[in-house]
């Protein structure tokens, strides 16, 4: 089974206007609300792609609630923490350009932290945890590495999707996949801008530090895979872009979809871009029908 771990989950509240006026009323031509979070749009994901998981996390008060009822809609097991407060709502306001207030989300007690700890202390081999997103300020700077520690005791398969101090932590897990973005990548290992030839080479030093799979994204410039069996770079398909919020998890789940599915690394990654691709083409997340009529498109070469 896949899990998905989203200690900071939210409500995407979407909000479209014709243009914003700084200090006056402003009516929505358009609203949309969706459950959000990198692991929860993850397992949306995979379900979309015909792949069953469980998401855990923390949840809590009405936009907690919210969040289950969604996923139980779309046919998505939860498992998550109840805890005091609320879930917190982040808002996308799009006037042309895109703008993000991300909300405050609920303080985290050690004892709900615990009760999350014991979830992951019932994975086996056969499981894979993906853990995405950001760490709320309530839980320790270390939760991941605690989290990450007791998927590999336990020999399951760990996919992380996080940036800074987090995946440099856990990069000692050996971990199945990361999936860092070039800027995330550079930043990582302490250095400005990357071109692509130096997306390359640090791409490959994750893989000589045991890492088993390695997507670096890089928008509408493409991406770069880097594993045992090879080293690729793959095209992005032209679109007109709608949509930033959940493309990097669309690729992972991609990538987990196909893999799970047995198809060769070569399909896997290019699956995992046409994901990526059809989120970044669509106002929500991306359907199976979308993956599947670019993926035709996504031109794979090996390095």
């Amino acid at each position: 089974m896949i899990y998905t771990c989203t200690l900071n989950p939210s409500v995407d509240y979407v909000v479209h206007v014709d243009e914003l006026r700084v200090g006056e009323l402003n009516r929505a031509m358009k609203t949309l609300t969706f459950p959000g979070g990198k692991g929860i749009n993850v397992s949306r994901v995979l379900k979309r792609l015909g792949v069953d998981s469980t998401a855990l996390g923390f949840a809590g008060g009405f936009t907690g609630a919210f969040i289950e009822n969604e996923l139980r809609k779309e046919e998505i097991a939860c498992d998550f923490v109840h805890v005091p407060g609320q879930t917190r709502i982040n808002v996308k306001l799009k006037a042309g350009l895109e703008t993000e207030i991300n909300g405050q989300g609920p303080a985290i007690a050690s004892e709900d932290a615990a009760q999350l700890t014991a979830k992951i202390e019932a994975l086996s081999a056969d499981d894979v945890l993906v853990l995405a997103g950001s760490v709320p300020p309530s839980l320790p700077a270390d939760v991941y590495e605690q989290l990450a520690a007791e998927t590999v005791k336990r020999q399951a398969r760990l996919v992380i999707d996080t940036s800074g101090p987090a995946l440099r932590s856990l990069l000692a897990c050996r971990p199945f996949l990361v999936k860092p973005n070039h800027h995330e990548l550079a930043e990582l290992f302490g250095v400005s801008a990357l071109t692509k030839e130096e997306v390359v080479i640090y791409g490959r030093r994750l893989t000589e530090m045991g890492i088993c799979h390695v997507i670096v994204s890089m928008g509408g410039d493409g991406a770069f895979y880097f594993g045992k069996e090879a080293a690729l770079f793959a095209e992005a398909p032209k679109g007109t872009v709608k949509n930033s919020v959940g493309a990097g998890d669309s690729m992972v789940a991609g990538f987990l979809a196909a893999y799970a599915g047995g198809k060769p690394i070569a399909e896997a990654f290019a699956y995992s871009v046409a994901a990526g691709s059809a989120t970044a083409f669509s106002e929500d997340l991306c359907t199976k029908e979308e993956v599947e009529t670019l993926v035709g498109r996504v031109r794979v070469v090996r390095l």
